[in-house]
Order: C-alpha cells, then sequence, then structure tokens
C-alpha cells in the first residue's frame, strides 16, 4: 500500500483479482480510504482527496471523499466496503465502523443510475473500438466481461441489498465477455433485461442515509486531531 499523508484505515485488493477474473501476470489493484490529520483542514488549502500511483497500481481515497462516492453508489469506490475478508490488508477500528454501516449508503436511483451509467460506458466502447487491432481485441474482451459484472452486480444490489464482489461463476461471465467482445450487439438483451428488472420494485430505499456517515466522520476527525500543543511536542 503506498504512502498517504494521513492515517489508512481500510484497504484491499479489488478489480479483476477480488472479481475472479485475474490470470497469470494479471495486474494487482489495490484501493483504500486514509484520514488526513483533522488540522489539515482548518487553513486556507484543503489536503488533497486522493492519491493513485500506477507502480504498484493503487488508489487511496481521503475519508469525506469516500463517502461522497460510496453515497452515490459509485461502483468501484463503494466495493472496499463489500470485500471478502480474505481480500483486506488493513481493517482499522474505523475501518471495521465503516463495514458495519455500508448498508446506510445504498439507494435505489443511484445503483440503477451508477451500474447501468458505467456498464452502457463499457457497451460504448465495445461498438468503437478498432476491429482490425488485436490489443484493442483483447480491451474489448475486458471491458465485456467488466459489462457483464456491472449488470449483474447492479440487479443483485437492488433486489438483494447485498454487494457480492467475487463473483460465482468468473469462467461464465469470461465466456459471455469473448462472445460479447466478438459481437457487442450480444450485450443489448443483457442490457435491457437488467433494465427491466431494475423497473420492478426492489429492497432498496429511495435515497440514502448520510446520518451514519456523518456520524462516522466526526469520529474520524475526532480521532485525527493532535491539538497544537501536541505537535509542538
Amino acid at each position: 500500500m503506498t504512502t498517504a499523508p494521513g492515517t489508512v484505515l481500510l484497504s484491499g485488493v479489488v478489480g479483476s483479482t477480488a472479481y475472479g477474473f485475474a490470470h497469470a501476470g494479471s495486474d494487482i489493484d489495490r484501493l483504500g480510504l486514509f484520514a488526513a490529520p483533522t488540522e489539515e483542514f482548518h487553513g486556507l488549502h484543503r489536503p488533497a482527496e486522493s492519491h493513485v500511483s500506477t507502480e504498484p497500481d493503487v488508489t487511496l481515497h481521503e475519508a469525506a471523499k469516500w463517502c461522497r462516492l460510496a453515497l452515490g453508489c459509485n461502483p468501484t469506490a463503494s466495493e472496499l466496503a463489500w470485500l471478502p475478508d480474505d481480500l483486506y490488508e488493513t481493517r482499522s477500528p474505523l475501518g471495521e465502523e465503516l463495514i458495519a454501516i455500508r448498508t446506510s449508503f445504498l439507494s435505489a436511483k443511484a445503483v440503477r443510475n451508477s451500474y447501468l451509467g458505467y456498464a452502457d460506458q463499457q457497451f460504448r466502447k465495445l461498438l468503437t473500438r478498432d476491429t482490425t487491432d488485436p490489443a484493442a481485441r483483447r480491451r474489448a474482451a475486458k471491458h465485456a466481461r467488466h459489462l457483464v459484472r456491472l449488470v449483474e452486480q447492479g440487479v443483485r444490489l437492488h433486489e438483494t441489498g447485498e454487494n457480492v464482489v467475487r463473483i460465482p461463476d468468473p469462467e461464465r461471465v469470461r465466456r459471455l465477455g469473448e462472445r460479447i467482445a466478438d459481437h457487442p450487439a450480444t450485450a443489448e438483451p443483457l442490457l435491457a433485461a437488467a433494465v427491466e428488472r431494475f423497473s420492478r420494485p426492489g429492497v432498496l430505499p429511495a435515497a440514502p442515509d448520510p446520518r451514519p456517515a456523518e456520524a462516522w466522520l466526526r469520529r474520524v476527525r475526532a480521532a485525527h486531531y493532535r491539538p497544537p500543543a501536541e505537535r509542538a511536542s
């Protein structure tokens, strides 16, 4: 895990490894959230909200930014609170508290818009790829896998309230992704079926409940504040 100017509260392995798509030579992606020192918020310049490195591939979001992303049901950020236990690398007490309130971030409209929106982005990439480039074909297969994953994760969230990060049958998704990469129109019935299922009543509330996140952030700020006398010693 890369170093952030603060304390990492929760981090783990995400991406293809978490979904079950990884193969020999796959990059290992890590995601985490950190608490910047509270006193850094008291001046003219606020601390950076994200730190990203590529060697290794690590993204760290400051606690408040992560909460905003999760309240919007951003698929990539949200999965940090839903990882299988064996994929976590840092689980502080405050990180455990965040996992405990993860369902409060969910809402029906945001899940629908985020998951279907990201899936549609993958579909449009498939439609505009260079069909003569072998490297583009490999990227297309990746986009197609993530299209299927996003649709299935989003529908499951809508219908059950659970975000299952580790795909139960990754090889099925891989095979379907290969077919979609070769024939993008194959994805159209999948997307249409997802839209229809999202149109039915689900288990998620109409809006998220920001109160647990607000209370959690206040505990984070209190825990990471050092009075001037302490900083001088």
